[in-house]
């Protein structure tokens, strides 16, 4: 369907590829593939990195048309063999072991909730059904919008051995109502360990959040549990001796937010306390100078993960995306409790960035992390999610202003630093951006509304918006190795054509003007390059460098659109890949196959 323009090289070979269908160890043969000086856009010496494949999502049902009943298999005497199992979505460590859960067809819940796409679209890379699924048919009241739905994976892998066990069937076997839970979640967004308890969680179909527990020296599964007042959970991090989520309230955690602080045990790991008051729902969390750092989204949620509620929309609310800090740590006592929910401060908004408010109200903040004195942060842009809000805010008049409209609402990532937040001395870098953003004056030309170039308020020190790369869309993750700070992306090139068409006709645009949705023109002010299909890694090895590419073509599978999760242990970084090419299952064609991947990258030691 597309033509191949990858920069890295083929993917391990199918065989190296694990089927995780129950116990099962890391075959030998899954040789290390050496990485990175040779990634284009590299500047400089740059290490070399050996990418190893720990695991990946394999063939789960047969697929034979849309609205058709799914025949047996695989493998699949009828029809085509499919992966369901899309992202590798939350992920954790311990010493020994990482723990992770999965995401199914999560492109296909993004689009039907935020661009309302639940007509059933079928290509060679992808299908979603919608309400077509033979789930969304036997399931009346499931939304068109959740038909792709399946239920996720958990998993944990020894480091120590380079063993994969599966753990669903520890889940799905104790108990129907843990098997329930386990059918009802969405995906297993979040993860987190803590005094030998791993947490793996996420949205439930409706407006709640479900959590699994296990204890990590001995692998059982210690219960699960539903928490109602909550809608979404993304991640959770340790700081100064406790153990803390970001949470979202209402469909979605659309409503506002909350910080979780652990005072459970492994005999009782279900008891939390809010230690946060949020007006958005918590996105990423990390420690930086004595406190909690957090993220937001605001609005509707990207991922489409619950029903909206009746008589209620799924527009962003009127508030922005912002950065939150918390109060010291080590003031009375230790760590965050209840009296401290009110006490967190926002050092920082999109709209001090973003000129258009309708833009405004669309982004997301993303991954963040702490290096050497300085906070670094992230912008998130749903794909197309800025136009179809724009365009419903502000109907364009004609062709030439829808033109206008798309090309004004496309935003790629932007990447910040600040520091001494809270105090006079407080300092914002902006690293990768833009000086001036098209901004929207619906009284301007007249009354009949005008785009133009508006200042950002800030000038970037390294390059422009995307890192480089306009496609770049997502600021997922970050994470500190060795004294480098790593950032991974992702990158929407490879579906920018279908989903901008699949826009396109959801807005009823035919015509030139259709021609426009996607397409890589309207993403930049000079002709952008070539794409190259996959998502991004980027390491800063200085806070006065700017970033280098490590990896620009999805880490040896240009399908993984996205680094989903990065954790670090000493040099190594452990990788979850995103990779929602559910058709791509043939181990025999010049195509790479669809399905999340768990990846080892480790610099090689000269």
């Amino acid at each position: 369907m597309k033509p191949l323009r990858m920069s890295g090289r083929r993917p391990l070979a199918a065989a190296a590829a694990l089927g995780l269908l129950s116990v099962l160890a890391a075959p030998a043969s899954a040789a290390a593939t050496p990485i990175g000086t040779d990634a284009p856009g590299t500047a400089g010496h740059q290490p070399r990195y050996e990418r190893t494949l720990i695991g990946k999502g394999t063939p789960d049902e047969c697929f034979a048309g849309v609205g058709v009943a799914y025949p047996p298999g695989p493998p699949c005497a009828t029809g085509q063999s499919k992966v369901n199992q899309s992202y590798l979505w939350g992920m954790t460590q311990t010493a020994q072991s990482l723990w992770f859960g999965t995401g199914a067809n999560v492109n296909c819940l993004t689009s039907g909730r935020n661009l309302r796409n639940t007509t059933p679209n079928v290509n060679d890379d992808w299908v979603c059904e919608y309400g077509e699924s033979q789930i969304a048919k036997r399931n009346p009241t499931l939304p068109a919008t959740l038909g792709d739905h399946r239920p996720p994976r958990l998993y944990t892998y020894d480091k120590r051995s380079g063993r994969l066990t599966e753990k669903t069937e520890a889940v799905k076997g104790a108990s129907t109502t843990d098997a329930n839970r386990l059918s009802t979640t969405a995906g297993i967004r979040a993860a987190g360990t803590h005094q030998g308890v791993a947490f793996l969680g996420g949205p439930a179909l409706g407006e709640s959040i479900n959590l699994f527990a296990f204890d990590t020296g001995t692998g059982a599964f210690l219960g699960s549990v539903n928490l109602p007042a909550y809608g979404n959970i993304r991640h959770f991090v340790v700081a100064d001796g406790a153990l803390y989520a970001g949470v979202g309230v209402g469909a979605n955690g659309g409503n506002r937010g909350h910080v979780l602080r652990w005072t459970g045990s492994r005999s009782n790991p279900f008891s939390f306390v809010e230690v946060a008051n949020l007006p958005a729902q918590a996105a990423d969390l990390t420690v930086h100078d004595g406190r909690i750092f957090v993220t937001t989204w605001t609005g509707s949620d990207d991922d489409a993960l619950a029903a909206a509620v009746p008589g209620t929309t799924d527009e962003p609310l009127s508030g922005v995306a912002g950065v939150w800090m918390s109060p010291k740590l080590s003031q009375g006592e230790r760590g965050l409790t209840p009296a401290d929910a009110d006490n967190w401060t926002q050092v920082w908004s999109v709209d001090g960035y973003e000129p258009d408010p309708v833009v405004a109200r669309t982004y997301a903040l993303g991954g963040l992390a702490s290096y050497n004195g300085y906070l670094y942060w992230g912008t998130m842009h749903v794909p197309m999610k800025a136009t179809t809000v724009h365009i419903a805010t502000y109907p364009p008049a004609n062709e030439a202003a829808l033109r206008a409209s798309v090309r004004g609402t496309q935003r790629a990532i932007s990447i910040f630093r600040g520091k001494s937040f809270g105090d006079r001395h407080q300092r914002v870098d902006l690293l990768y951006g833009a000086a001036q953003l098209p901004a929207y004056d619906p009284q301007g030309n007249g009354g009949t509304g005008l785009w133009a170039a508006a200042s950002t308020g800030y000038t970037p020190l390294y390059g422009t918006s995307g890192m480089g790369n306009p496609y770049n869309n997502y600021t997922w993750k970050m994470a500190v190795a060795d004294g480098k700070l790593y950032v991974g992306t992702m990158d929407w090139s490879y579906i920018s054509k279908d989903l901008g068409q699949d826009t396109a006709r959801l807005l009823g645009v035919t015509g030139a003007a259709a021609v426009e949705f996607g397409d890589a023109s309207v993403l930049a002010d000079d002709p952008p390059p070539a794409p190259v299909y996959g998502g991004d890694l980027f390491v800063f090895d200085s806070t006065s460098r700017p970033a280098t590419v490590v990896d620009n073509s999805g880490l040896g599978n240009y399908l993984n659109y996205g680094i989903r999760n990065m954790i670090a242990d000493g040099s190594t970084l452990y990788l979850g890949m995103a990779n929602p090419m559910n058709l791509r299952t043939d181990p025999d064609d010049d195509v790479p196959e669809g399905g999340w991947e768990l990846i080892r990258l480790s610099v090689q030691r000269c």
